[in-house]
C-alpha cells in the first residue's frame, strides 16, 4: 500500500532528524530540501530560486490566469511550482515529506498522515547549538524568528493555522526523544493504514 507522511515542524524539534528515520525505518523516500531540487527540474526555476524562497512568505497579485502569471510573484511561483512537485510525488511513490505545505496540497488524500512536531523551547535551543550551530545568546531569539517565518508562511499559502492541533492527525512533543517519536508514528501508521 502506498502512503504518505508530512511532516510540520518548530525549528529545533527535531523534525527533520525524525522524518528522515521514519523514512529509513519505513524503506521509503524522504524529501526535505531534495524537493526543491525535484521542483526546480520539473518547473524550469533555477534551484537557487526555489532555496531563496524556501518556506518564505511573499506578496503578490491574484488574477487566477494561470501557473505561471506575469502578476504572480516569484514567490508565489515557486509556492506553485512545489505544489505541483508534492502532487507528483505523492501519485508516484510512499515517501515522507518535511515542511512546505505539504499537508495542505494533499489534504484531499485519503493516504496522507499528516504530523506535526513541537518540542519545549529548552530543548529547541540545545538541539539548534548542537546541530545548526546557533549562537547560545542569541539561539533563543533566532529560533522564535525561524518559527515565527515558518507560521507566517504556512497561514499566508493555506486557510490553516500553522501548528494547531486540529489541522493535523498526529501531534508529537518530540522532548520523549527521537527514536520514541518515530516509533509513535510507526505504531500510528500501523493502526491507521491496517498494517502488520
Amino acid at each position: 500500500m502506498k502512503f504518505i507522511i508530512t511532516i510540520g515542524r518548530e525549528y529545533g524539534s527535531g523534525g527533520r532528524f525524525i522524518g528522515e528515520l521514519l523514512a529509513k525505518k519505513l524503506n521509503i523516500s524522504f524529501y526535505d530540501e531534495n524537493l526543491l531540487t525535484k521542483a526546480s527540474e520539473e518547473s524550469g526555476l533555477s534551484e537557487f530560486v526555489f532555496k531563496s524562497y524556501d518556506e518564505k512568505k511573499d506578496a503578490f497579485f491574484v488574477n487566477g490566469a494561470g501557473l505561471y502569471s506575469y502578476d504572480m510573484s516569484l514567490g508565489q511561483k515557486v509556492f506553485l511550482a512545489q505544489f505541483e512537485t508534492i502532487k507528483n510525488i505523492a501519485k508516484n511513490e510512499s515517501c515522507v515529506i518535511v515542511g512546505r505545505c505539504a499537508d495542505y496540497v494533499l489534504k484531499d488524500m485519503e493516504n496522507v498522515i499528516s504530523i506535526f512536531i513541537c518540542a519545549p523551547m529548552e530543548d529547541k535551543i540545545e538541539r539548534a547549538i548542537k546541530y545548526y550551530g546557533l549562537n547560545p545568546n542569541k539561539a533563543q531569539s533566532q529560533i522564535a524568528k525561524i518559527n515565527k517565518k515558518r507560521k507566517s508562511y504556512y497561514n499566508y499559502y493555506t486557510d490553516r493555522d500553522w501548528g494547531k492541533a486540529n489541522n493535523y492527525d498526529l501531534c508529537i512533543n518530540s522532548n520523549i526523544g527521537i527514536d520514541e517519536s518515530v516509533e509513535a508514528i510507526i505504531a500510528y501508521v500501523k493502526a491507521r493504514f491496517h498494517i502488520e
